[in-house]
């Protein structure tokens, strides 16, 4: 049975922080070959979340590199599965920016209107966010020293979940022993 669940907006953070220029052994790293950005974002809202979705036409997962969503690493289709998600796992809204939370999730697009990176937020000062991704990595950068045409906002609204226990999967998960509790 489905439970609807906080979405650990800490872990999401602490996760992103502990990775932000490393990367955790249990994933691919697809900087060479399209970028590593939304991978990286899937890789931290799953450490706040700790559920997968599995579905085979539109979910959003990641078991090894020949076995995984479009929406793990794709930057639309990760956006597609946030805001549309009706079944297991995280699910959000696309907000302005005044509705963002730490642990919420950012896309920048290029000036032909094509979405290309997606970040997260893992902080808040001096009037802009903090964002912390991969392919160019960075740790608490600045928002507002990003170049992009365009911008969309998401924020994760909770996680619709099996029953298990969320601090073992976190704590597997962030030292990079398991991508399950």
């Amino acid at each position: 049975m489905l439970t609807t669940t906080t979405y650990n907006r800490e872990f999401a953070r602490d996760y992103a922080r502990r990775w932000a220029f490393d990367r955790n052994p249990l994933f691919y790293n697809f900087a060479g070959i399209g970028g590593d950005c939304t991978s990286f974002v899937s890789q931290c809202v799953y450490a706040g979340s700790c559920e997968m979705n599995y579905n085979p036409v539109n979910g959003w997962y990641y078991s090894d590199v020949g076995n995984r969503s479009p929406s793990w690493s794709g930057v639309s289709f990760f956006y597609d599965f946030m805001v549309t998600n009706k079944g297991n796992g995280p699910f959000g809204i696309e907000t302005d920016e005044t509705g963002l939370e730490i642990g919420d999730v950012i896309q920048l697009q290029n000036e032909q209107g094509r979405y290309y990176h997606t970040l997260l937020v893992t902080d808040y000062a001096s009037g802009t966010y903090l964002v912390s991704a991969h392919t160019d990595d960075a740790y608490d950068r600045r928002l507002d020293s990003y170049q992009y045409a365009g911008i969309r906002f998401i924020h994760i609204l909770g996680v619709r979940e099996y029953k298990k226990n969320p601090e073992t999967c976190f704590y597997n998960f962030y030292n990079g022993i398991s991508l399950h509790s």
